[in-house]
């Protein structure tokens, strides 16, 4: 197997994943920065959407979107679980990543491909730069709901640690960087976060594979 690898989010959670996985796959680096996923190359090989990261199997077959890779990968390496090991855990799961997801770090993605990363993305996508301001504050409307919602924790899961906390924190670090911090007051999720970003793989995982 290969992973194509680069300096973004989605790559980063898919990082963090396989570290939590104790795995160590080969990797290569994509230029995002330069478009080289945007290129011909790219998208007649490896992933007609454009897109990172994205895993190449050993029969050729590429398969793309971080969250359907971290997927596969826990069901070819189920221990340590990061997502569940009985349908009931699963679910559980899958419900907080897609709370995480469609709530808060898709509105801190678009956000900012339509102000901090305007430059970049506007020879790339449809861009909406008057809509930045408003997701950004949906995405701290959304994440203080979330807030609403976390459990006894731990973690998002309770006692367990999955792919759902991964998500959820890299996407916050990310905003961190790019004028979208978040309310660190939060009465669960500002210590989760703590919590999270004293695990190994929280820094570890800002080093691209290729290079660790």
């Amino acid at each position: 197997m290969l992973i194509y690898d680069a300096i973004s989010p989605a790559p980063r959670c898919l990082r963090m994943f396989v570290l939590e996985k104790g795995l160590r796959l080969p990797a290569v680096t994509v230029d995002v920065t330069r478009g080289e996923n945007r290129e011909a190359a790219w998208l007649a090989v490896v992933n007609p959407a454009g897109q990172t990261p994205a895993l190449r199997l050993d029969d050729g077959t590429v398969l793309a979107e971080a969250v359907a890779i971290a997927e596969y990968l826990e069901d070819l390496y189920p221990a340590p679980a990061l997502i569940g090991t009985t349908p009931e855990e699963r679910a559980q799961t899958r419900q907080w990543w897609r709370r995480v997801e469609l709530n808060v770090t898709e509105f801190i993605h678009n956000a900012f491909h339509y102000a901090e990363g305007l430059p970049r993305f506007t020879p790339r996508i449809p861009v909406a730069p008057e809509a930045a301001a408003g997701l950004k504050r949906i995405a701290q409307d959304r994440l203080a709901w979330l807030d609403g919602l976390f459990g006894a924790g731990p973690w998002l899961c309770g006692e367990r640690f999955t792919a759902a906390d991964i998500w959820l924190y890299v996407w916050l670090d990310f905003g961190l960087g790019v004028n979208q911090p978040f309310d660190r007051q939060l009465p669960k999720i500002g210590p989760w976060f703590e919590r999270m970003a004293a695990q190994p793989s929280a820094s570890v995982s800002c080093e691209l594979l290729a290079a660790a």
